[in-house]
C-alpha cells in the first residue's frame, strides 16, 4: 500500500510540473484533459429543426465525467442549455409533438426518468425507480413513456445461517453464484436478474413491467403507430447465456406483453427502427459463422408480408445507427479505413450515397472510431471530430453539406500547440499487405533533430485507429515522442477478409505490420533508433507483450490491461461464453496447446526489453490477475519490471481523467527510467 501511496503522489508532483508548463499556453498538459468539453448523443426533434444533446466534461473535484442536455436550433446555430449542474444527464428523447424531453438523470442515489417542457421552465420527475432505467421512447400519443430496467431474480438459498448475537459483529453475508454471467466491467458483480420493457405515463405515476421471462430484452423500444404494441430485440432461446449474439425481433403487445416473432436465422437481429409511414423496419444483423469478426448488414423487414431484405451485402464494411430520412431512404454510419462515413440507401436498395466523412470524436481517450447520429425530418445530426477537436455537433441533409453546429473545445485547444496528426501507408514485412497508420509529431517537430519513437497500438483487437482526437496522444507527443499508431491486420474498417485474419490466430503476423511501421519511420532518419518504446492496452497490450517476446529491439514497454495468458483468460474474464466461441476453436482443456501457442506467458523466456504493467484492479475484462503472471515471471527471470495497479479501475481505465492521466505519466516515467542517455534524443 505504501508503494501505491509513493507512486500516485509521484504522479500529482509530475501533473504540477506538466500544468506549469501549460500555463504558457504552448503544449497540451495533464491538467488540460479536465478543460475538455465534447457533444455525445445529439437527437433531432421530430420536425429537424432542432437538436437535443449531452454535453460532456469532466469533474475536477469529484473525478467523473458529467453530462448537461443542450438545445440547438438548427437553422441559427442558436444554442441554450436545458439542464445545468453536477448531473449525469443522458439518453434525451423527443415527445412525438417536439414540445418535450425524456431524460435520465442522478437524483440522489439512483438514475430516474425526468421530463422537460420546452415552452416552459418545467422540469418534472416522473419514476421512483428502485433500478437504472435506459432506452426510453415515447409512444406515439405522448401519453407513455417505455424503458428497459432490471428485474431481479431471487434464487434458493442454500443454507439458512443462524442469526447472530446483538451486538455481535459477523463477517458480511457470503455470495452464492449460479449464472454464467455473473460480472460484468464497469459495473462488477450483477444482482441476479434479467433486463425488461416496462412503461410509466409521462405525466409520472407507477411504472408497470411489460415482459417476463428469463431472457433480456436487448434494444430501445420502438412503437407501433396504433400505440398497442412495440417492436424489441431479444434472445429468448433456452441458454441465451451462452448464446452471446443471437436475438431476434419481436413485436410486443403492451398491455398482454405476449411476444410475435418477426424474425428467425442463426444470428443477431438488433436494432430496429420503424419507417414513417410505420409499414417497414430497418434492423441490423448478420449470418452468424463463428468467426472472430462479422460485417453487421442493413436489412428492411416488411411488416404486411414478413419478409425482409438485405440492402448492403455490397459494402464490406460494419453497419451502425441505422434510421429513416424518409420512407424510400435510410441513413446509418460505417467505417472506412479508420474513418467513420455517413452514408444514405434507398429502402429497397441501390447505390451508397456519402453524406459525410467526419464521423466520430467521442472515444475520449485513444484515437478510436466511434459516434453517435440521429435521422428525422430528412436529416442527419451526428458527433463530428477531427484530429484536433473531440467531438461537436453537427448535421447534414441529402445533397447539401455538413453543418458543423458547436466548437466546444475551441477555447481551449485554440490556445495550445498539439501534435500534427499525418497519414502513413506502408508495406508489411509479413506478406506485402498496405497497412495504414498516423504519426503524431511532436509540436515544434524538427526533422534535422533525432526523437525517440512511441509506438502504440490500438485493442479490440477488432477495432480501429484512425485520425480522431486523442488526449493520451497528444500528451505523449507533448512530451516529445514522435508517437507511431496503426491499423495492424485484425483491425476494422479494412473489410471482413483483412479483421479474420487473425480468426484462431492472434496474435501472429499483426506483429510483423507494427514492426514494419516501426522500420518506415526509421527510413526517415529522424528517429532515434537507441530509443524506441511500445505500449499498447487491452489486445494493444497483449501484442505489446508479444513483442516483448519476439525482439529485443526497443528500449522499454509498458503492457496496459492485457491479456498474457489465453488459457487462465477465458476461465476469468466477464464474457467467456463469447470468448471460447468466436476467438478460439473450442475450450481450453481440448485445446491447450493452441491457446499457450497464442500466449504471451510462453514466450516470457525470451524477454529482456525492461517491462512494466498497468492494470486496473477492478478489471472484469482483462483481470489483473493476468497481469500479475506476467510481473511475477519478469521477477522470476530478473527482468526489469513494474506492476502499476489503478485502485477501482475498471477495463476503462480513461473513465475517470485521473486515471488516464496516471496511466500516461506512469509510462513516460517508466520510458525515460529506462531511455539511453547518449543519444541525440529530443525532449
Amino acid at each position: 500500500m505504501r508503494s501505491v501511496l509513493r507512486s500516485w503522489l509521484l504522479a500529482l508532483l509530475v501533473v504540477g510540473a506538466f500544468a506549469a508548463q501549460a500555463s504558457d499556453g504552448a503544449k497540451f498538459a495533464p491538467l488540460d484533459v479536465f478543460d475538455l468539453q465534447w457533444a455525445e448523443n445529439p437527437v433531432l426533434s421530430p420536425d429537424g429543426r432542432s437538436v437535443v444533446y449531452q454535453r460532456t466534461f469532466f469533474d475536477p473535484m469529484k473525478d467523473v465525467r458529467r453530462s448537461n442536455l443542450w438545445l440547438i436550433d438548427v437553422a441559427s446555430g442558436s444554442t441554450r442549455p436545458l439542464t445545468s449542474g453536477a448531473r449525469r444527464d443522458a439518453d434525451p428523447v423527443w415527445s412525438p409533438d417536439g414540445r418535450r424531453v425524456a431524460f435520465v438523470a442522478s437524483d440522489g442515489e439512483r438514475p430516474q426518468i425526468f421530463v422537460q417542457w420546452l415552452d416552459s421552465p418545467t422540469l418534472a420527475r416522473v419514476t421512483q425507480l428502485a433500478a437504472a432505467p435506459r432506452a426510453l421512447s415515447w409512444s406515439p400519443d405522448g401519453q407513455q413513456i417505455a424503458f428497459l430496467m432490471q428485474v431481479p431474480v431471487e434464487g434458493k438459498p442454500l443454507a439458512q445461517m443462524p442469526k447472530a448475537p446483538r451486538g455481535a459483529e459477523w463477517a458480511k453475508p457470503v455470495m452464492v453464484i449460479e449464472h454464467a454471467l455473473y460480472r460484468f466491467d464497469g459495473a462488477g458483480f450483477r444482482e441476479p436478474g434479467f433486463t425488461h420493457l416496462f412503461v410509466v405515463p409521462a405525466e409520472g405515476g407507477p411504472a408497470r413491467q411489460v415482459t417476463r421471462g428469463e431472457f433480456d430484452i436487448g434494444s430501445r423500444a420502438v412503437w407501433l403507430p396504433d400505440g398497442k404494441s412495440v417492436i424489441v430485440s431479444a434472445n429468448r432461446d433456452a441458454e441465451p447465456e451462452f448464446e452471446p449474439l443471437e436475438s431476434e425481433l419481436y413485436r410486443v403487445d403492451i398491455a398482454s406483453g405476449e411476444f410475435a416473432r418477426l424474425t428467425g436465422r442463426k444470428g443477431p437481429d438488433q436494432a430496429p427502427a420503424l419507417s414513417p409511414d410505420g409499414r417497414r423496419v430497418a434492423y441490423l444483423g448478420f449470418d452468424d459463422q463463428r468467426m472472430g469478426y462479422h460485417n453487421r448488414r442493413l436489412y428492411v423487414l416488411d411488416l404486411a408480408s414478413g419478409r425482409s431484405r438485405e440492402l448492403t451485402g455490397g459494402l464490406d464494411a460494419s453497419v451502425d445507427n441505422a434510421g429513416w430520412l424518409s420512407n424510400r431512404e435510410i441513413a446509418f454510419s460505417y467505417d472506412e479505413r479508420g474513418s467513420t462515413r455517413v452514408a444514405a440507401i434507398g429502402a429497397d436498395g441501390g447505390r451508397i450515397r456519402v453524406l459525410a466523412e467526419d464521423f466520430g470524436g467521442t472515444a475520449m481517450g485513444r484515437p478510436y472510431t466511434g459516434g453517435a447520429m440521429s435521422v428525422a425530418a430528412g436529416r442527419v445530426a451526428y458527433t463530428r471530430g477531427t484530429p484536433y477537436r473531440p467531438a461537436d455537433v453537427a448535421v447534414v441533409t441529402p445533397g447539401a453539406s455538413p453543418r458543423v453546429l458547436t466548437d466546444l473545445s475551441a477555447n481551449l485547444l485554440d490556445n495550445r500547440r498539439l501534435a500534427k496528426i499525418e497519414e502513413i501507408v506502408y508495406p508489411s514485412s509479413a506478406d506485402g499487405r498496405s497497412i495504414q497508420g498516423w504519426i503524431a509529431y511532436p509540436p515544434g517537430f524538427d526533422p534535422a533533430k533525432k526523437y525517440p519513437l512511441l509506438l502504440e497500438i490500438h485493442g479490440g483487437p477488432f477495432a480501429a485507429y484512425g485520425p480522431h482526437f486523442a488526449p493520451e496522444i497528444q500528451l505523449y507527443a507533448a512530451q516529445g515522442y514522435v508517437v507511431l499508431y496503426t491499423n495492424p491486420r485484425g483491425s476494422t474498417s479494412y473489410g471482413a477478409e483483412f479483421a479474420n485474419l487473425i480468426h484462431h490466430n492472434y496474435p501472429s503476423q499483426d506483429y510483423d505490420d507494427l514492426v514494419s511501421g516501426v522500420d518506415a519511420l526509421l527510413a526517415r532518419g529522424y528517429i532515434d533508433e537507441k530509443n524506441l518504446f511500445v505500449t499498447g492496452g487491452s489486445g494493444g497490450g497483449t501484442l505489446t507483450a508479444w513483442i516483448v517476446g519476439h525482439t529485443d529491439r526497443f528500449r522499454a514497454a509498458v503492457v496496459a490491461k492485457p491479456v498474457i495468458n489465453w488459457y487462465s483468460f477465458v476461465l476469468t474474464a466477464d464474457m467467456y461464453p463469447f470468448f471460447t466461441r468466436y476467438w478460439f476453436p473450442g475450450e481450453p482443456w481440448e485445446h491447450a496447446e493452441h491457446y499457450l501457442k497464442r500466449s504471451p506467458i510462453s514466450y516470457v523466456g525470451n524477454v529482456s526489453t525492461p517491462t512494466m504493467l498497468i492494470t486496473g484492479e477492478e478489471d472484469h475484462r482483462t483481470p489483473i490477475s493476468e497481469s500479475e503472471q506476467y510481473y511475477q515471471a519478469l521477477k522470476l527471470r530478473r527482468v526489469p519490471t513494474a506492476l502499476v495497479r489503478i485502485p477501482g479501475a475498471s477495463h476503462s481505465i480513461n473513465h475517470r481523467p485521473s486515471q488516464m492521466i496516471a496511466q500516461v505519466l506512469h509510462t513516460v516515467g517508466w520510458f525515460r527510467r529506462h531511455a539511453a542517455n547518449d543519444g541525440e534524443s529530443v525532449d
